[in-house]
């Protein structure tokens, strides 16, 4: 019963543990992309000087989307080329055993 409940309680602070990273991980993140807004606002802003006008945002705005689509659809074939390698990894270490 108390060997049951230590792990219990491990199991626990291990999954609190784990959320708080997840957390610190997406603040920093969005610390980041901030950083990164202002500086291409800052380039924006240098190549278009009235950037307080709607259609610049605008433009902005889907040139933004467009960059981050891409790159997301770029890391996520990363992701699974990585998975693809130690899943083939995985199965040629279970042929030796």
């Amino acid at each position: 019963m108390i060997k049951k409940s230590i792990k219990e309680l491990k199991e626990l602070r291990l999954e609190v543990v784990g959320k708080m990273v997840d957390l610190a991980t997406a603040g920093f993140g969005l610390v980041a992309a901030l950083a990164w807004n202002d500086a291409i606002k800052a380039i924006f802003d240098s190549i278009f000087p009235k950037s307080g006008s709607i259609a610049v945002q605008i433009i902005y705005a889907v040139l933004i989307t467009i960059i981050v689509v891409l790159v997301t659809i770029r890391l996520g074939r990363m992701v699974n080329v990585a998975k693809q390698e130690v899943d083939e990894a995985t199965v040629k270490e279970e042929k030796k055993s």
